[in-house]
């Protein structure tokens, strides 16, 4: 089985509505004040557009890890 991981970054718009974005295979050992350093740039720089307009808030980050196997190799 392979172990999968996925860093998740969520944020509030200008809307007020939840904005994520995912990281596949994120470097570690995660340091959490890279994380929020990170996350503030985003938000300073304005990188990123939503339909909602500015990026404006951090809400949280979180490293999902899950397993993954296949069930038919072809």
């Amino acid at each position: 089985m392979e172990e999968v991981k996925t860093l998740q970054l969520s944020f509030r718009n200008d809307e007020g509505r939840a904005v994520t974005f995912s990281i596949a295979n994120p470097v570690e050992p995660l340091v959490p004040q890279e994380v929020e350093d990170a996350m503030d740039l985003i938000i300073t720089k304005n990188i990123f557009a939503t339909t909602g307009g500015d990026i404006v808030e951090k809400v949280s980050s979180r490293l999902i890890s899950r397993g993954v196997s296949n069930a038919v190799y072809y």
